[in-house]
């Protein structure tokens, strides 16, 4: 078996799409069965994966990169599709005998077998959080990658019936294969967590957490009203932290948390390095996510790993990936989520089985199971 695997989103520091390339690009190399793993970015083939000190330049030819380069008008994305759509076809010409594997919506023009991975429908479903031009390009991409792909895959059972009633796609053509986290979110003792937590002015287990793009989407006006409803001495006591991005019309977002910082119930760290997220998510002392949708919703996968009780919406893919090892409640019941809160944080019977329930949960999904499903469908196209 012979594969091309495109990397363009694996970029540094990796997040979402980035690691989820990189992770199954990783653990297929590792499979017997594949004779051959060339990795094509932009537009040319390279041998290896990149490192963290070769990401600092941005890859103009890279459709993770459009946010940030060339996604800004019109003009500028028929530019990119005119110059880049007959190079790759021409660097992938004389390759019919590989897979092509697309694992980021978009699938250049391939003469062999190939699969797509679509990990949502948010540019169609929830197009009004994100940048006009972004929707309408990746609206066009993956139309053509409709028309290109012979297999889809899903992050989860959730997308792929999405995917099948909102394009009248085959059912049977489209395989849900679940992501994985990082061996890095794992429970710590507390040597490991104090030094991280303390640099952050964090106390062990004396916070609540939030980990996300700052969007509408993620529905963050709701936590915020959630919180607000918790007893001052409780929000002064185990105060919010949120960590994550600026998000595509945030403003309204992020007055309400400035609001909320000045008060001292809310802690915005914004960007936090990859060798320090896992400590903060292992040191919290609940992990509340109230999304009302995700393609997969890996930071509560993240959570549960860490050996932190959940609690989350019952939105969109979030029960595939909790089961019943979270509390969950309706996305917009701000009520509910308040009270879930209050049992995350003081109902010491119910978090200790919340921890065991969501380490075993988390158990269940690796890379390398996500990596073997991937190459059943490649054996399912060819």
């Amino acid at each position: 078996m012979k594969i091309i695997l495109s990397i363009d989103p694996v970029r540094f520091p990796l997040t979402g799409i980035g690691r989820y390339t990189f992770e199954l690009a990783r653990h297929l190399k590792e499979i017997a069965q594949i004779e051959q793993l060339r990795f094509f970015s932009g537009y040319r083939f390279t041998d290896d994966l990149p490192k963290a000190v070769q990401s600092s330049k941005p890859n103009i030819f890279s459709p993770s990169n459009l946010g940030r380069t060339i996604l800004k008008n019109s003009l500028t994305v028929e530019m990119y599709r005119l110059i880049s759509t007959p190079i790759k076809r021409y660097a992938l010409r004389g390759y019919s005998d590989y897979v092509y594997h697309g694992p980021n919506f978009y699938l250049p023009s391939f003469e062999g077998p190939s699969v797509c991975t679509f990990h949502d429908l948010s540019m169609f479903t929830w197009a009004h959080c994100s940048p006009p031009e972004r929707v309408k390009y990746m609206r066009k991409e993956i139309t053509l990658t409709l028309k290109r792909t012979d297999m889809l895959i899903t992050d989860s059972e959730y997308t792929r019936q999405e995917v099948a009633a909102y394009f009248g796609w085959p059912l049977e053509k489209i395989r849900a294969v679940p992501l994985a986290c990082s061996a890095d979110f794992r429970p710590r003792t507390a040597n490991e967590l104090i030094p991280v937590l303390r640099k952050h002015g964090l106390n062990l287990h004396g916070y609540s957490l939030y980990v996300g793009t700052i969007e509408p989407r993620k529905n963050l006006d709701v936590l915020l009203d959630a919180y607000t409803l918790l007893p001052p001495s409780v929000r002064q006591q185990w105060p919010l932290v949120l960590i994550g991005y600026h998000g595509w019309r945030s403003e309204h977002l992020h007055a309400r948390i400035k609001a909320a910082v000045s008060e001292g119930w809310v802690h915005y760290l914004g960007f936090v390095d990859t060798d320090e997220l896992p400590l903060i998510y292992a040191g919290a002392r609940v992990f509340v996510f109230p999304s009302l949708y995700e393609g997969f919703g890996l930071p509560v996968l993240e959570a549960m790993a860490s050996g932190i009780p959940v609690v989350c919406s019952n939105a969109s893919t979030l029960p595939e990936v909790a089961g019943d090892a979270a509390a969950m409640c309706e996305p917009q019941d701000v009520e509910a989520l308040s009270n879930l809160i209050v049992m995350g944080l003081e109902d010491e019977i119910w978090r200790g089985k919340a921890i065991k329930k969501g380490l075993l949960q988390a158990a269940g999904f690796s890379w390398k199971r996500c990596a073997e499903e991937t190459l059943a469908v490649y054996r399912e196209v060819i």
